[in-house]
């Protein structure tokens, strides 16, 4: 009771990186608490072909539901399943991707349970909270982290009263790594009947199709990012340029990519993808919160801008003050020249 649950999206039988991620985040916040992490998986065909993707990430207990009608993903009868386990183990946080999935059934299970949802945070802790109005004071509870007002803010929302505190997390926001330390790994297999309504089961997906990624801007070791100072979607043609030079992916701000310069899957910030590479090359990007909360981590920051006093800057290792137009092009020809 009161342990720390994480939803596992798959596809097929194989489990969705962030759902890892957010394991190896839920294993700290359960340490914090001194509870257990719990997670929970549903699909076909997935007993023997999932735990190992799981457990090792620190899991005291697995629940694995499989029957025929639960992949492709359906919103009742996986709502059915949440609900009613969490009626049943009365988690006090419950952690899901925000992803197409997890943007469908965290809304729904939060909405069933009362319990309230705070989505696509950046950071996850644990912390006290006391009511200004009425000086209770709350402790160890799950302060959820995310840019708020359009980006201008980071908000940090807590949930005193309703269990679970629930919370959707953009995949590449947490990094996972598995767990070290000793924990039960129990597995269990409930009966898919208990907890699902045969009505649930009314909608039948006739065709399930999944697109290869067109690229890997997540795990790119190098990016280059342009924004709204690119000026153009000919301007985005320098940066593939150097990107394909440094062997790495492109990415683009949402003011670029609003702005009709880049493709929306590659726009780096709260609302496109979070990228953790060991170079990031910044150019013409101002540097508000959303995009910095999706880029925030990388190892080594350049940014180039004509303005000196962007807010990029204040977080970039390495600032580069001219335009893109003369900056950009020295920087091809110098690695083309040194990459021989």
């Amino acid at each position: 009771m009161n342990n720390v649950f994480v939803y596992c999206e798959i596809e097929g039988t194989t489990v969705a990186e962030v759902s890892q991620e957010l394991l190896t985040k839920g294993r700290k916040l359960a340490n914090q608490l001194n509870v257990e992490l719990h997670a929970v998986v549903a699909g076909t065909d997935i007993k023997g072909k999932v735990e190992d993707q799981i457990l090792p990430y620190g899991v005291d207990k697995l629940f694995v539901f499989d029957a025929p009608e639960l992949f492709p993903y359906t919103s009742a009868p996986h709502t059915d399943i949440l609900v009613n386990l969490f009626k049943q183990e009365k988690p006090q946080i419950a952690l899901m991707g925000a992803t197409v999935i997890g943007r469908d059934l965290g809304p729904r299970v939060s909405s069933s349970l009362t319990s309230g949802l705070t989505a696509d945070c950046t950071q996850l802790e644990i912390g006290d909270h006391k009511d200004v109005k009425t000086g209770t004071e709350y402790q160890n509870l799950l302060y959820q982290i995310r840019p708020a007002f359009g980006g201008n803010i980071v908000a940090t929302i807590v949930n005193p009263d309703h269990r679970p505190q629930m919370a959707t997390v953009r995949s590449g926001v947490m990094q996972k790594a598995l767990y070290e330390g000793s924990c039960r790994k129990e597995v269990v297999y409930p009966e898919v009947s208990q907890y699902v309504s045969p009505e649930a089961f009314v909608v039948h997906v006739l065709e399930h199709r999944v697109e290869a990624a067109k690229h890997n801007l997540k795990g790119a070791k190098i990016v280059v990012a342009g924004g709204y100072g690119m000026g153009s979607k000919e301007g985005f043609d320098m940066l593939f340029d150097l990107a394909k030079v440094l062997h790495g992916e492109v990415g683009a701000s949402r003011a670029a990519v609003d702005a009709g310069f880049c493709d929306h899957d590659r726009q780096i910030g709260q609302t496109g993808v979070t990228v953790h590479p060991k170079v990031y090359i910044a150019c013409g990007i101002s540097g508000q919160i959303q995009h910095i909360a999706g880029m925030q981590d990388s190892d080594i920051i350049i940014s180039v801008n004509s303005d000196p006093e962007a807010p990029i800057n204040k977080i970039a290792d390495y600032v580069i003050c001219g335009t893109v137009e003369e900056v950009v092009p020295k920087l091809i020809k110098y690695y083309k020249q040194n990459s021989k």
